[in-house]
């Protein structure tokens, strides 16, 4: 499990942020697929390389799963750190803490 910091420093970026956006929209991307949505539908013109730079910090921060297919790799989104970091520091309402 990734640490509060990988994670932290994961989500600090835009373009990281934006590809957890379309793995939120459409799980199960290969590589290709995510450099063409973020080239058509964000104007980011990235390499290969660099997005897949920014995968690798994600899946090293817990936030994509990969899973091979034959010769294709995927990307999921695994969105449990990102329930761990939120339960970390919201507590359910109670009665005595509402206005």
């Amino acid at each position: 499990m990734a640490d509060d910091d990988e994670l932290f420093k994961a989500l600090a970026d835009p373009t990281r942020r934006i590809v957890l956006d379309e793995l939120a929209e459409r799980d199960g991307q290969s590589l290709f697929e995510i450099c063409a949505r973020l080239a058509t539908r964000h104007g980011l013109g990235l390499s290969r390389q660099g997005v897949s730079q920014h995968l690798a910090v994600l899946e090293a921060a817990g936030l994509v799963r990969t899973r091979r297919e034959g010769r294709y790799k995927f990307h999921d989104l695994d969105t449990r750190p990102l329930q761990r970091i939120a339960t970390r520091w919201l507590r359910p309402e109670t009665p005595e803490s509402t206005p």
